[in-house]
């Protein structure tokens, strides 16, 4: 059969890469594009490899987005996620990614497709997943994104050029509340475990956030020791899917099986020494949470950006599960979090705890990889 050609740019936004197509060069019915999907990412894939794609084998690096024309007034781009998954058919464009949102912006210039002038670019994206508003803020070089750079991002090999993005009310981005299921902590009976208390917060991501000594871990593992053990990981997505039915993302939660990226777990613990993927270690000192997020049934090699924005709004609440272990003196004394996956300070501003959604987290310190035109967007979030 012949090969159906699309026009697609491979690009990296933060700890994540995706497929990034024009919603011009996708077929208008939409209930066409999942199958283009999963052909282009090699999946479904029983090996987890994605060697028939461009997957990189775990979830966050099995990912595409589409960027088309505005459709509100108050956006220069819009922009749809789609999470993909690795073994299986998933096609979920029940989140978005703030990882790759940092590359959108850039993507959107360098094609053309945002008319910008002099050295700095503001542009205004259009989530369609979340129907908010997110503001990317960047350097300019002769016209194009700017690529070159000092900044730094732990988790990417070398230095570039910084993205700031500014998530626009971001609070009740899935399920249109900030706390969804009415209250600031929930129990849940897990298999092997009962009365597990956890909480369920909506602010840019929708996460079930749960202390890691009730699971029976330190909270400092490495993201492929908690993949491997078969009964927490059966506990977080059992956790997972029951917070998702309280939510009111489904019906029940047997039917939050066929929703796996509408809600995360996120593991969470106080200050301690912990590792990274480089082999450096992250001195209790220079954080107030370690937090591990599992995405679609792999953790997080990094914490996701709009995981920050969530973890460190959710440490503003007083009655929480992460705040009771950050170690950080209580509401009111900070209002800057650090979340120590080494991706950055999460800014949560204004910072009254949980009153409004009004909320404006701004995630400072993306950057721009190497290759112009292909986007390798770096996000932090600061």
């Amino acid at each position: 059969m012949k090969q159906l050609k699309i026009p697609a740019v491979f690009m990296r936004g933060g700890t994540s890469n995706a497929i990034v197509f024009k919603q011009q060069d996708l077929p208008a019915d939409r209930t066409l594009w999942p199958e283009i999907f999963l052909a282009a990412q090699g999946s479904p894939d029983p090996f987890a490899r994605q060697l028939n794609g461009m997957g990189g084998g775990i979830s966050s690096l099995s990912k595409v987005c589409v960027i088309g024309p505005p459709s509100r007034d108050d956006a220069d781009i819009d922009y749809t996620f789609a999470q993909i998954g690795v073994r299986d058919r998933s096609v979920s464009f029940a989140s978005n990614c703030g990882n790759m949102s940092s590359a959108m912006a850039p993507y959107a210039v360098d094609e053309g497709l945002v008319k910008v002038k002099g050295n700095k670019a503001t542009v205004r994206i259009h989530n369609t997943n979340t129907k908010k508003i997110i503001v990317s803020h960047f350097d300019l070089d002769q016209g194009f994104a700017a690529v070159d750079g000092d900044y730094v991002m732990p988790g990417v090999a070398e230095p570039g050029a910084k993205v700031q993005l500014d998530f626009l009310e971001p609070g009740g981005a899935i399920t249109g509340a900030l706390l969804p299921t009415g209250q600031a902590m929930d129990v849940f009976d897990l298999p092997g475990l009962r009365e597990v208390e956890a909480s369920v917060v909506d602010v840019a991501m929708a996460v079930v956030f749960v202390d890691a000594s009730a699971l029976g871990l330190e909270g400092t593992e490495l993201p492929e020791e908690i993949d491997a053990m078969g009964g927490v990981m059966d506990r977080l997505e059992a956790l997972r899917r029951e917070a998702g039915y309280r939510a009111g993302i489904a019906d029940s939660p047997e039917a939050m099986a066929k929703q796996p990226a509408a809600i995360s777990p996120g593991i969470v613990c106080g200050p301690m020494d912990a590792p990274t993927l480089s082999g450096e270690t992250i001195a209790a000192q220079c954080g107030d949470l370690v937090v591990r997020i599992v995405s679609n049934g792999n953790t997080h090699r990094a914490l996701p950006a709009t995981g920050s924005v969530c973890s460190a709004v959710a440490a503003r609440n007083p009655a929480g599960a992460p705040l009771r272990n950050d170690g950080a003196g209580g509401v009111g004394k900070q209002a800057r979090r650090r979340l120590a996956r080494r991706v950055g300070n999460a800014l949560p501003y204004p910072a009254p705890a949980v009153r409004g959604l009004r909320l404006r987290p701004r995630l400072e310190g993306a950057r721009l990889g190497r290759g112009r035109g292909r986007g390798h967007s770096e996000f932090a979030s600061y």
